[in-house]
């Protein structure tokens, strides 16, 4: 049962009472379970899935320890910014354009 954390940026009140209600809120949008196993997380994970559906506004990720994933990362994303994150070497990097100028 690994850790899992949440953050949100720029969501509904909603998601904040509900996460809050079954993990730590460490800062405001950011969230933490340290020991939280894999059903729970899913199914916390279809809520906010659920509602992003019909508010889609702001952005929502979670991460856990997942050895079977690259870079030992298990990820999970709603909205934006979308980052194009990739492995690289065992280790997981997040790919920026280069911007001319």
């Amino acid at each position: 049962m690994p850790m899992v954390v949440v953050v949100t940026r720029d969501v509904e009140g909603r998601y904040r009472g509900f996460l809050g209600s079954v993990m730590l809120e460490l800062s405001p949008g950011v969230y933490a379970h340290p020991r939280m196993n894999a059903g729970v997380r899913q199914r916390i994970w279809s809520v906010l899935e659920e509602w992003y559906g019909h508010l889609q506004r702001g952005s929502i990720i979670m991460t856990w320890a997942d050895s079977a994933a690259h870079g030992g990362l298990g990820l999970s994303a709603l909205g934006e910014p979308p980052k194009d994150i990739v492995s690289h070497d065992g280790m997981l990097l997040v790919r920026r354009l280069l911007r001319k100028g």
